[in-house]
């Protein structure tokens, strides 16, 4: 079935369950995974004056450093299920940007990730990574997403 699953994980609680969940799926089909976060440029985080105030080298140790906290948890997880697992930092990309092409980079056969499942004007200001993946890879995609209980 699939033999290289890209799990995308921003550290976020939701992402660690979608985490979870796809290393259970790769366990299940004995398939290796490439762990990923990714890092946004500096002038899409940092708005602004706060920009000039804020020298690159500074956003990039900060988010080095973020990154291996999030690709840390992740691949303690695929160590206690004895999945083989490469862990990767993709930097200055936006999200569904460096999902996509680290998923084809890496020749996986499957995307992983999560979905908070906005609606409506939160869904139009914030957008959509995980319907940005969706709609351009040419790599299947689980998307994770939490019931709605209201």
């Amino acid at each position: 079935m699939y033999k290289h699953i890209l799990i995308a994980t921003d550290g976020s609680n939701l992402a660690d369950k979608a985490v979870r969940h796809g290393l259970a799926l790769a366990e299940a089909v004995n398939a290796k995974v490439t762990l990923l976060t990714v890092s946004e440029p500096m002038w899409s985080a940092v708005p602004g004056e706060m920009a000039i105030a804020f020298p690159h080298e500074e956003y990039e140790k900060a988010t080095a450093t973020k990154a291996e906290i999030i690709l840390a948890s992740a691949a303690d997880a695929a160590k206690s299920k004895g999945i083989s697992y490469t862990a990767k930092h993709s930097k200055e990309q936006f999200p569904a940007d460096g999902i996509v092409a680290a998923a084809n980079e890496g020749g996986c056969d499957l995307i992983v990730m999560a979905s908070h499942g906005r609606h409506g004007l939160a869904k139009l200001i914030l957008g959509s990574q995980a319907s940005k993946v969706v709609t351009s890879s040419t790599v299947p995609v689980l998307v994770y997403r939490e019931p709605d209980l209201n």
